[in-house]
Formats: structure tokens, sequence, C-alpha cells
């Protein structure tokens, strides 16, 4: 495990994945996704994926009083997703400092990546809405979860 002097934790490389289906509601008139639709594929997959590690949306409202906020977002379109197929949305930790997690992301059919993203989200203070160090059970689980 490597960390930085800015307190930046560099971890693994594993990554979790879900299923994503293309439906009419996700295309344009061509009947390609729309690229805004690659943005809630890559919610659900970083949302499933929390759940995952035992930490849903819910839980840390009520037990941690924290959520997570995307903060920036860059997507690369390598090439584009059509109605009917069958996708899969990956989602991997490539930072974690103290109160954001840098996820790596990528929209992939049969093995070959249509989308690449990198998502920024920061923790913050329900209520106040100020950045707050992430609770220490999600910073372990995260680490451990990520193989670092």
């Amino acid at each position: 495990m490597q960390v930085s002097e800015n307190g930046v934790l560099a971890v693994g490389t594993k990554c979790f994945s879900i299923p994503v289906r293309v439906y009419y509601e996700d295309t344009d008139a061509g009947g390609i996704v729309y690229h805004a639709t690659y943005l809630r594929f890559l919610e659900r997959a970083r949302t499933d994926w929390l759940r995952h590690v035992g930490f849903h949306h819910q839980r840390l409202a009520n037990e941690f009083g924290v959520q997570f906020v995307v903060q920036s977002l860059q997507i690369n379109f390598r090439k584009p997703a059509r109605l009917d197929e069958l996708l899969e949305a990956t989602v991997g930790i490539e930072s974690l400092g103290y109160c954001r997690v840098v996820f790596r992301q990528s929209i992939e059919r049969d093995g070959e990546t249509l989308t690449r993203a990198t998502v920024s989200a920061a923790c913050l203070e329900l209520g106040t809405s100020r950045p707050v160090a992430m609770p220490m059970a999600l910073r372990d689980c995260l680490q451990r979860a990520e193989g670092a």
C-alpha cells in the first residue's frame, strides 16, 4: 500500500461490474445510446458496488451522516453502444483520499471498451454539505475491497 505525501492512497486494480441492457429509452432516434445515458450506467455501477461492499447510500446517511457527491467527471466515448445490447459497467478505485475517492470506470461490450470515465466523488456531511473525512469503517472497507 502506497500513500503519497498529500495523504492519497494508491489502491489496487480489481474491478466490480454489473450487466446493463440497453433499452429503447436509453437511445436516440438512431438506436445509439444517448451520451447522458452513459452517466446513469456509471452511477448504477458505483451504487451497486457500494452496496456490494456493505455501505449503501441509506446506511451512509443514517449511520454516519454523510453522502457522496460527484465533484468532477472526465469521460471518453470510444465506440457507440446500441439498442438491445448487453453491456458491462465497471468500477474500480483509482485513488482514495480522506474525503475524496476517484473511481475509474468503463462501459464494455464483450470485453471491448466503449467508454472510459474518471469520476471524483467527495464525502460531504449531511445538512452542511461540507467536505468531511469519510468514516474509517468505510475507508477500511474500500481498501480491503480493492485489494490495497
